[in-house]
């Protein structure tokens, strides 16, 4: 296990956040964000029983205050040289279907506060780390990797506000690929198309079979696959579907 690099994931839940942290756990100590602990919690003790490394911090990676303080516990944790492997940003809000002349403005703004804000807190707190892991010469490259949705592309009615918070941050994603790419990390962007199969969306689809909802254990596969492309070979943008998902 690399002694000095670690990797964070911010929007860690019971589903794709921790699928991911999972199998980052193996190669990296890994560090869980969320704002509830309720969803980092149990996914810790259960890294640390299976002999990994990690911890959770309580986290709203919308407010500048709370995602520096973060970073201070984990300068704390791990050491004031401490640099990164990988950074995933899993985070998003303003999910609701909703015509537009009824929705609410909260909404609207916790999609751009969650996604775009948080994209933009999120990343200006990591690169640093990131660069830190190139300097240290990082088995892979250091990367930076954003989930994305369909709405990152294709904002279908009823889905102003969501759609509004993840083009943005895909927006910010190839902003900051073109960056720092050349300056060895690796930044990301992956387009979710479909319904991912975890346990709020347990009875959705039930009659197309397993086969028609995502993997997030797939999808953290596919983000895992990013992390090792060698610098000859970096991809920006990946989407991802099951078979049977109508694009």
């Amino acid at each position: 296990m690399a002694s000095k690099l670690i990797a964070i994931v911010a929007g860690v839940g019971a589903g794709t956040g921790a699928s991911i942290a999972r199998k980052f756990a193996a190669t990296y100590p890994v560090v869980l964000l969320a704002r509830n602990p309720d969803n980092f919690e149990g996914l810790a003790k259960e890294i640390n029983a299976s002999g990994g490394k990690a911890i959770g911090i309580s986290t709203d990676i919308s407010d500048a205050k709370s995602v520096k303080s973060a970073i201070e516990v984990i300068k704390k944790e791990f050491g004031s040289d401490v640099g990164a492997a990988a950074a995933i940003f899993n985070a998003s809000g303003g999910f609701l279907r909703k015509p537009f002349l009824e929705l609410p403005e909260e909404v609207f703004s916790t999609s751009l506060d969650v996604s775009a804000k948080g994209g933009f807190l999120f990343s200006q707190a990591t690169l640093p780390l990131l660069l830190k892991g190139v300097q240290q010469k990082s088995q892979h490259p250091p990367s930076l990797i954003f989930t994305g949705a369909t709405a990152s592309v294709k904002a279908n009615a009823l889905m102003a506000s969501f759609a509004t918070g993840k083009w943005a941050l895909r927006a910010l994603s190839q902003s900051l690929a073109r960056e720092f790419g050349p300056q060895g990390v690796h930044v990301s962007h992956a387009i979710i198309d479909g319904v991912i199969d975890i346990p709020r969306t347990k009875e959705w689809l039930k009659d197309l079979g397993p086969e028609a909802k995502l993997s997030p254990d797939g999808i953290a596969n596919d983000y895992w696959w990013l992390h090792t492309q060698p610098v000859t070979n970096f991809t920006w943008e990946i989407d991802l579907r099951p078979a049977v998902e109508k694009w």
